[in-house]
């Protein structure tokens, strides 16, 4: 396998050299192919151009400052002194605490949003539902839901429901009820045809069709996406806590106030080490679940 690869390899770079030792050559036999028209190029230029100018405006109404920056380095540096180094000061327990509500306003919001976007994602889905209507209103259901920020949501559910974590499951939910639709619906529609094909013609309904012709090809997809929103959820959970959503961010928003900044300190950290186990973990499990038995 070695030596046939480190063939292709040798014949890539043969005709590649070849390719440059007679560039004129090949621009005088196939002009076309190297030809750029003025348009594009003035399309490229424009585009550079307007980007350029569009930072520049935004920097301008936004007031930055690099020399705000620098002269503010020193106070970033005195905050930083003051954090180190970390300590729970005798609050460890309500840290963890804490924190676990954090990991289960994610899991539980993450899990409500998935199980109520799969059965709604096959009406969003074009080779379920061909009918331009009902797909059509589904996705911009699904795109009203997520156009709204997950701390938006928080501060719509805390007046509803009051504070705690009650609102921040909700708030998670609502969000990722979007998101989890339109990316279950695209799953849906990238599936291979052949197997639902094979089902009706054995005589098959459609409800059968979609149960073992698309849900077993899209549930390794759906299981990954899943796993990663609830990683991505750990941290949503911290800053809508911060709101009054329950969880890590109330004691984050407590302790800022006060100038704790060690203790800050150590609930970042925990924070940090939190999110890091569960990416490994997860990252097993969406190797395991798309049919890989080892990690790259």
């Amino acid at each position: 396998m070695t030596s046939v690869s480190t063939s292709l390899d040798a014949g890539r770079h043969a005709i590649r050299d070849a390719a440059i030792a007679d560039l004129g050559g090949l621009r005088a036999r196939h002009p076309a192919a190297f030809a750029t028209s003025v348009g594009k190029r003035v399309l490229t230029i424009g585009i550079l151009v307007a980007a350029v100018l569009l930072a520049l405006g935004a920097m301008v109404w936004l007031d930055f400052s690099l020399v705000r920056i620098w002269n503010g380095l020193h106070r970033l540096g005195q905050f930083a002194v003051l954090m180190i180094p970390p300590m729970p000061e005798g609050r460890f327990e309500a840290f963890s605490i804490a924190l676990g509500e954090t990991l289960a306003i994610a899991f539980l919001g993450t899990l409500t949003a998935a199980i109520l976007a799969f059965p709604v994602a096959f009406l969003a889905a074009k080779n379920v539902i061909p009918n331009i209507f009902v797909h059509f209103g589904m996705r911009r259901t699904f795109d009203v839901f997520r156009s709204v920020d997950t701390l938006i949501w928080a501060l719509m559910w805390i007046n509803v429901v009051g504070l705690g974590p009650f609102a921040g499951v909700l708030a998670i939910a609502c969000a990722d009820f979007g998101a989890f639709g339109k990316l279950f619906s695209e799953a849906i529609e990238a599936t291979d045809n052949k197997a639902v094909e094979g089902i009706a013609a054995s005589g098959g309904g459609k409800a059968h069709q979609v149960r073992f012709g698309l849900v077993p090809q899209v549930f390794p997809v759906i299981a990954s996406q899943v796993l990663y929103f609830f990683e991505s959820n750990t941290r949503s959970a911290t800053i809508i806590g911060i709101v009054g959503a329950g969880g890590v961010g109330s004691y984050l928003t407590e302790l800022i106030r006060v100038l704790e900044l060690k203790q800050v300190a150590f609930l970042i950290l925990m924070i940090l080490v939190t999110v890091a186990i569960i990416d490994f973990v997860s990252s097993k499990l969406r190797m395991a679940v798309i049919g890989k038995s080892k990690m790259v």
